[in-house]
């Protein structure tokens, strides 16, 4: 993987941790840089990025302020999207919010334009980015 891409996904990383970057903003960025998924692990607090090309990268993430909850609940995974998009709320309050509902992590599909939650017994939630239904 060449330096640019690295540093891309390094400070899109970087830069959701600091709430400098909204979710939009990182898949568009991720999507010019040529990633078509990733993964974050709230747990490990890391980031796995795979590209187009078959190449992935590994980038270390703020760690959580909590462990996931037990019981996974898609309801209040889907209100602390709700938040985030209304902006009421920001990268950090929907982290917490998240694991409060029970979200181990979740992974993004840039190329099917959804993101699905899941939760530490396998539970999942999927959101379709905006406009695609």
């Amino acid at each position: 993987m060449n330096s640019k891409i690295t540093a891309i996904l390094r400070e899109c990383s970087r830069a959701s941790d600091e709430e400098r970057i909204t979710f939009p903003e990182v898949v568009a960025a991720l999507a010019v840089a040529g990633v078509e998924r990733y993964h974050t692990d709230l747990v490990r607090a890391e980031t796995t990025y795979y590209l187009l090309d078959g190449t992935t990268e590994r980038v270390e993430a703020r760690p959580s302020p909590l462990p996931p909850a037990i019981d996974f609940s898609a309801e209040g995974v889907e209100s602390a999207v709700r938040a985030i998009q209304a902006g009421t709320i920001r990268y950090g309050g929907f982290r917490e919010r998240v694991l409060r509902a029970g979200c181990a992590g979740w992974m993004v599909s840039i190329l099917g334009r959804r993101v699905v939650y899941y939760g530490r017994s396998g539970d999942s939630h999927t959101e379709w980015f905006p406009g695609t239904h």
